[in-house]
């Protein structure tokens, strides 16, 4: 079965996640206590329900002894761990949750992070909004929060989850271009049952997914550490974090600890000065743990001149700009003919709406069948080569990729070279997309263009009714954004 197909088949039914949680947490439950090999997937539901079974085998353990088990089956325990989260005794069976084998295995896939030579990136899971996430920064981040003793002050919280990998990539990789620093992402064989990362290029020491598990440990790990009560299940934390529904207006009313919400809830809690200086930290703490030596001054400040190049990087990549669900991902169909290149930077932006599918789509599903939809339509029924749209906002909380930064499009006849059409997901003549996804295209995709040299400083938003006889983007939402900022009248 082929990712894209795994999506629309798992919109058969709304009842079906609910069947699949308890089939699945069945089988769990039964392998407890038989031989029974199960095969599980490398998608987060999964990482919570194994989660889950080992606490039901547990009952009782405290969280940060079921983490300390968790770091054990997959091997985290170097000295530069141990420096701020101690040594995991191998004598202290009172304190160890039992698992069987199978579990074991299982976490031990899930959480030990490496890039083989084919590209496939390992220790890593599939979660329920279309990203991907390492899962060793995530635990890590959670068990400094647990063992802190001081709330919102957390130690060795930032060297575990991010500074350190961010610090060894932009050492590793300080005379290659910028972009080459971080990332890259990738793609999953099947977005139903994930099994195989595959990484769309050349792999830094930091790449997207170990950056999203970074920048969740740091969340999870301040929100544990600023509870008066701990949690008392870990496959809570996770479930509520990773698993929210959006409902109504999306974003708009959900609430805050979020996954969906990860890079707004990151902008607020790391600073670029604090960024910078604990991945400094960071590196001087490796070289003297690991290496066993010490840093002179002159290389420390060699060092730090590469690493505030690094973070402006980071900052503008994963703090400026939005993320962005790739085609891959949501089941592309490959592209007819030959791309016409785009000459950058660009001075337009074009609004649209999709009218049909008419309504706003709330998951990864539903927007990745919606984007197949209007693929096929444009393809298949107008005869272009792609999907017309450079981008697309859904109101699940991400951009999706239609023909991206380099391609020109087919949105804005007359207009395609000179600007970026970007349409959202529904019928917006008598209503508005939600709060939140007019600030991912106004502010955050307008701003990553700016910083990332795709468009003009000075560029202007229309919207598609000024350049083409068409209603789109719809009455109300033509009349909202008149409003923003850069939006031009047309210069005859």
């Amino acid at each position: 079965m082929s990712g894209a197909q795994g999506v629309e088949d798992s919109m058969i039914s709304p009842m079906e996640p609910h069947w699949k949680w308890c089939l699945t947490l069945l089988v769990v439950l039964v392998s407890a206590h038989t031989d029974t090999k199960v095969t599980f997937s490398q998608h987060m539901d999964d990482f919570i329900r194994v989660l889950e079974q080992v606490e039901y085998r547990n009952p009782g353990l405290e969280p940060v002894n079921v983490l300390r088990g968790l770091r054990r089956a997959a091997g985290l325990r170097d000295e530069f761990m141990q420096h701020f989260l101690g040594t995991i005794r191998e004598d202290s069976t009172s304190e160890a949750p039992v698992m069987d084998s199978n579990l074991s295995d299982f976490i031990g896939r899930a959480v030990r992070h490496q890039v083989t030579e084919r590209g496939r990136e390992e220790g890593v899971v599939l979660t329920a909004d279309g990203t991907t996430v390492a899962m060793s920064p995530v635990l890590l981040g959670i068990e400094a929060g647990l063992v802190s003793k001081t709330r919102c002050q957390v130690r060795g919280l930032y060297p575990l989850t991010l500074a350190r990998n961010l610090g060894l990539s932009f050492q590793r990789f300080h005379s290659s271009l910028l972009s080459q620093r971080l990332g890259p992402d990738g793609c999953w064989d099947d977005v139903t049952s994930p099994q195989v990362f595959t990484l769309s290029d050349k792999p830094s020491l930091a790449t997207d997914a170990l950056v999203n598990g970074g920048m969740d440990g740091v969340i999870l790990g301040m929100e544990v550490s600023a509870q008066s009560q701990r949690p008392l299940k870990l496959s809570s934390l996770l479930r509520t974090y990773y698993c929210h529904r959006l409902e109504g207006e999306g974003l708009d009313t959900a609430p805050r600890l979020i996954s969906r919400l990860r890079r707004e809830n990151f902008r607020e809690l790391a600073r670029p000065p604090l960024l910078q200086r604990q991945v400094v930290r960071s590196l001087v703490l490796q070289r003297r743990l690991i290496d066993h030596s010490t840093m002179l001054s002159q290389e420390k400040e060699e060092l730090t001149a590469v690493v505030r190049e690094g973070i402006k990087e980071f900052v503008h990549r994963y703090m400026d700009c939005p993320a962005i669900i790739p085609r891959c991902q949501w089941g592309a169909a490959p592209y007819r003919g030959t791309p016409t290149p785009l000459s950058l930077p660009l001075s337009s932006m074009y609004i649209h709406h999709t009218y049909q599918p008419g309504q706003p789509c709330l998951t990864f599903q539903q927007c990745s069948a919606d984007m197949r939809s209007m693929q096929r339509f444009h393809q298949d029924d107008r005869g272009w080569d792609d999907i017309g749209y450079s981008f697309v906002a859904g109101s699940d909380g991400y951009l999706y990729e239609g023909r991206g930064w380099h391609w020109q499009g087919a949105h804005t006849k007359g207009y395609n070279s000179k600007g970026y059409g970007v349409s959202f997901i529904g019928d917006y003549t008598s209503r508005l997309p939600s709060q939140q996804t007019m600030e991912l295209v106004r502010d955050r995709l307008a701003s990553c263009a700016v910083g990332g040299g795709r468009l003009v400083g000075n560029f202007t938003l229309y919207g598609h009714r000024q350049l083409v006889k068409t209603s789109c983007p719809g009455d109300a939402f033509y009349s909202e954004i008149t409003g923003w900022e850069h939006f031009g009248e047309v210069q005859n």
